[in-house]
């Protein structure tokens, strides 16, 4: 062979190399805020069925769990981007993590109090003298909120409401230790229903977004440097057109995105029945006013409120949230 064909050989083979390299799948790291469960079939969806490889993602799902905090593993270079509730998100960015909202997966918030229609409770006006489980860590929140618009006292020698604090089940409430509890619609709810003890005729739920005290749940989130990064940026808005298309294929497709959730499950603690359930429960959530993944900045305002009003935050925060990511993932 000649030198010539040989240099000729040599130049293609580069050329072709570089080809690969800028064709190559970019990376991205997603920390879920639990464990995989129908609460993030979006993602699983876009996984399974080729979505994120379609838009040149090559993507690692992380499940999350009781001692995984989102905000600490993106912090500690974990994860390129995050699922998380936005009191935690904002609570991080006050204490210096800059996490910036760049889609809102889910725009209704899906935690009710939960109780015994044998404890007499009808309307709120009914809790008092009652007690009341309610989860802690930065989910009550909108609880307390609640109870100072209805002028109750949750402190104290004599308190309107006694609270109790409540672990990730449903015990308190099966075996009557407290009158209500802490639920989410898609999980808890069922997980009483599911127990075979209670009925849906046995319980009387209040949920927060109808009481005016819903704040912002699932969300993504990553942090300004990435944002910084163009290349990353582009990647992210890959990211959530994608993600977004997972969601729609769920809310259509809801007995295949159960099955994709099991096969996922790699703890088979989850069962079809309590999955099939909670994708029912998630697609309504999913619904707002410009469809899949955009922050409505009302909504944003109010979880601010919230969290300012019972002195989470200091002050109303700066350059949260944005738009870029949505807009460029949802453009024509």
């Amino acid at each position: 062979m000649s030198f010539k064909r040989t240099s000729y050989l040599a130049a293609a083979a580069a050329v072709l190399g570089l080809a690969g390299e800028a064709h190559a799948a970019d990376n991205l790291t997603l920390q879920l805020k639990w464990v995989t469960q129908g609460q993030f079939a979006g993602y699983y969806v876009a996984q399974d069925k080729g979505f994120y490889k379609d838009a040149g993602l090559d993507v690692t799902i992380k499940p999350g769990g009781p001692d995984i905090a989102p905000e600490q593993v993106i912090a500690a270079g974990g994860a390129d981007v995050i699922v998380d509730w936005m009191p935690a998100a904002l609570a991080a960015r006050e204490k210096g993590e800059p996490l910036v909202n760049i889609a809102q997966i889910f725009e209704k918030s899906a935690q009710m109090t939960t109780c015994r229609a044998d404890t007499g409770i009808k309307t709120p006006a009914d809790f008092k003298g009652k007690t009341i489980g309610v989860w802690f860590g930065g989910n009550e929140y909108p609880f307390l909120t609640w109870m100072n618009k209805l002028g109750y006292t949750y402190e104290g020698a004599s308190p309107n409401v006694t609270l109790l604090k409540q672990g990730f089940n449903v015990d308190p409430l099966l075996q009557k230790q407290a009158d209500c509890i802490a639920t989410m619609v898609y999980n808890e709810y069922h997980q009483i229903l599911e127990s075979g003890q209670l009925k849906k005729a046995d319980l009387v739920t209040f949920k927060w977004q109808d009481q005016g005290i819903g704040m912002l749940e699932d969300g993504l989130y990553t942090t300004e440097a990435e944002l910084k990064d163009p290349k990353k940026a582009d990647a992210l808005a890959r990211f959530v057109k994608a993600s977004i298309k997972g969601w729609e294929y769920v809310a259509a497709h809801q007995d295949e995105t159960v099955a994709i959730i099991l096969k996922n499950d790699t703890t088979g603690a989850q069962t079809k029945e309590h999955q099939t359930t909670m994708v029912q429960e998630i697609v309504p959530l999913l619904e707002g006013s410009k469809g899949v993944g955009y922050l409505d900045p009302a909504d944003y305002k109010r979880t601010v409120q919230i969290l300012l009003d019972n002195k989470v935050l200091t002050t109303e925060p700066k350059g949260a949230w944005t738009h870029k990511i949505y807009d460029a993932a949802t453009k024509p």
